[in-house]
């Protein structure tokens, strides 16, 4: 399970990156560079973010602080799966990814970052539980009236020579 250490219990030194829930009432900190960052396509990563997919920090536990609402962080244990996530009780959001058998690392959602962590997440996992609506870098182009808002124009159908072309 994730663990929590006192601020001060770290080198004040350390460079960190710094993170929070949406409601402010759980704050996280990491050592940086965090280990590695990867995008996962995994149908549980997916129903936990609540997203296509989820973007992920792996750091070790050592180097993982909980700064601030640790009594706010509720959990979710998967015995199937050998996982443990923590959520903030407030208002939800996901704040670790922890893999039992990897006792020593913790992954967090990058997202929940508002400073660089000092790796580019570069790595796909579970592609093979990718969904099918994915924005794969189609053309896009405004919508007019709307500003900033982007869509995908519907794809023209080909004409296909039917009988009646030929009489």
């Amino acid at each position: 399970m994730a663990r929590a250490t006192s601020k001060t219990l770290r080198d004040p030194s350390l460079p960190t990156a710094k993170g929070r829930c949406v409601c402010g009432a759980v704050h996280i900190e990491i050592g940086v560079p965090a280990r590695w960052a990867w995008h996962d396509h995994a149908a549980a990563s997916r129903l936990a973010q609540g997203a296509a997919y989820a973007t992920y920090l792996g750091c070790y536990k050592s180097r993982f602080w909980v700064t601030k609402g640790e009594a706010a962080i509720t959990r979710f244990a998967d015995e199937k799966a050998g996982t443990v996530r923590g959520f903030c009780a407030k208002c939800g959001t996901p704040i670790f990814y922890d893999r039992l058998r990897a006792h020593t690392m913790i992954n967090l959602p990058r997202a929940l970052f508002t400073t660089r962590t000092g790796r580019e997440p570069r790595y796909h996992m579970n592609l093979d539980q990718a969904v099918d609506w994915l924005y794969a870098g189609e053309p896009l182009a405004p919508l007019k009236g709307y500003p900033g808002v982007m869509w995908e124009r519907p794809r023209r159908k080909k004409k296909t020579a039917g009988i009646d072309d030929f009489l």
